[in-house]
């Protein structure tokens, strides 16, 4: 095959069950500890060792291990609205933010481990019920899709400046680690509008604010 060739071959089209095996994969891989892949470093790396007491670390533990959750739902949400959006473009974009979600989801498991802790027993759990979330958002609409990833990374914010300040003043590895998750899921929720999103009314974000808090309060200590 010349290179002119290969430069115009047709890109290849997934498959509904192509699709399905690689949801199943990439189910594996969130759900699975230590089985996903940064791709960058974490920022916790650079920052200095802090003694903590007993009560500190399990408390920062049980916080890390909420956002752990957090990025669990949103491997699963982005995957599922990757799954029945209609554009090629929306969907690209879908996937585009689930790589960058792995981050994330690494960074606060090595965090939770290194507090001496593990990541929630439930994660299976919220990671299916997000996955049919965001399945049935993009099969509605990429406006709907794409609105619901907004107010999803709204909320995210807000537990991400609670936690920054609920942490132990000394914890300076796990402040760094939710900062730039701060600023990256920020990003996330300006793109997703800018890209057409639909902005949620204030009952659907509280009724939204009301489920985060039971995944919060059964995650902090599971």
């Amino acid at each position: 095959m010349t290179e002119h060739t290969a430069a115009q071959a047709p890109a290849r089209r997934y498959s509904l069950f192509d699709k399905l095996i690689q949801n199943a994969d990439q189910a594996l891989r969130t759900l699975v500890p230590g089985a996903a892949r940064e791709y960058r470093p974490s920022p916790a790396a650079s920052r200095p060792y802090h003694e903590l007491s007993e009560q500190e670390a399990g408390h920062a533990a049980g916080l890390m291990r909420i956002n752990h959750t957090g990025e669990v739902c949103a491997q699963a949400l982005y995957q599922g609205q990757a799954l029945t959006a209609k554009l090629p473009e929306v969907r690209d974009a879908m996937e585009e933010a689930a790589r960058e979600e792995i981050d994330h989801l690494v960074w606060c498991e090595n965090r939770v481990k290194e507090l001496g802790s593990s990541t929630s027993v439930l994660n299976p759990l919220f990671y299916g019920m997000s996955f049919a979330i965001g399945a049935a958002a993009g099969k509605v609409s990429d406006k709907m899709s794409l609105g619901f990833v907004a107010a999803t990374e709204d909320q995210v914010c807000k537990h991400l400046s609670q936690h920054m300040t609920s942490l132990p003043v000394q914890d300076e590895k796990s402040k760094a680690v939710l900062l730039q998750m701060l600023e990256d899921e920020a990003k996330h929720a300006t793109t997703a509008l800018n890209a057409g999103g639909h902005k949620f009314p204030f009952p659907v974000k509280l009724a939204m604010t009301a489920v985060s808090k039971v995944m919060t309060k059964s995650v902090y200590r599971m």
